[in-house]
């Protein structure tokens, strides 16, 4: 998760969210190359008042500054369509989970079990334990497997949320009357850590976001556990 004073991302936990900050470290080294290109040109001209007249009217070099820019979008544009059907694919998941957006809470069902079913609120400031973190801890997590693909379908009950883990490279609009879908896989365990990321009323700032990826076993203890009880 986030840390004060972090200048990067999250640490990945997902194979997209990996690709995502290679390409963020790709795209980043051509600007700051490109803005030290800009700036020793700037100031090669502001101090000096020597004058090249081949460069003045220079038809090759009209030529290179029509061809490099060209070039430079395609580098950054092959690598990012690349992410875009990365994002956008979504093979054989092993389980499906419909998160719902309310005012001001996240609902979660497992469509592959009969009643595994819950809704999951942000723990109040006074009832956090040592450990916990305020604003981000709810009182139920979204329990997952790690290491097997993940579809999310995601819909609203009343207004626009977005549903978004930053580790994981997940963020998904919940739009109320439609039904969007993304999928990740969780590479590691560990907890991470979201919240809602549209401006959906007055307290969207206290719908946090919380999953889990276990190994499987535990996942279906969990399950197995969660079935019981209801």
């Amino acid at each position: 998760m986030a840390h004060p004073t972090q200048l990067g991302f999250q640490d990945a936990a997902s194979p997209v969210m990996e690709e995502l900050l290679h390409f963020h470290d790709h795209a980043l080294m051509i600007v700051f190359l490109i803005s030290t290109l800009v700036l020793y040109i700037i100031i090669a001209m502001v101090s000096t008042k020597l004058t090249n007249k081949y460069i003045l009217d220079s038809q090759e070099i009209e030529i290179v500054w029509t061809i490099l820019p060209a070039v430079i979008l395609v580098l950054i544009a092959l690598p990012s369509l690349r992410i875009l059907y990365l994002m956008d694919e979504i093979n054989d998941p092993h389980l499906t989970i419909k998160a719902v957006g309310h005012q001001w809470y996240w609902s979660y069902e497992y469509t592959d079990y009969e009643n595994l079913a819950f809704d999951s609120y942000m723990v109040p400031t006074q009832d956090l334990i040592p450990g916990q973190f305020r604003l981000l801890e709810s009182d139920h997590r979204m329990i997952i497997p790690m290491e097997s693909p993940i579809r999310v379908l995601v819909s609203a009950e009343d207004v626009l949320h977005s549903w978004t883990v930053p580790s994981l490279g997940v963020k998904m609009d919940a739009v109320p009357g439609r039904l969007n879908q993304t999928a990740f896989i969780a590479s590691r365990p560990g907890v991470f850590y979201g919240q809602c990321s549209e401006i959906c009323g007055a307290n969207h700032s206290f719908m946090p976001i919380v999953v889990e990826a276990v190994p499987l076993v535990y996942f279906e203890n969990w399950s197995l556990l969660i079935l019981e009880d209801a």
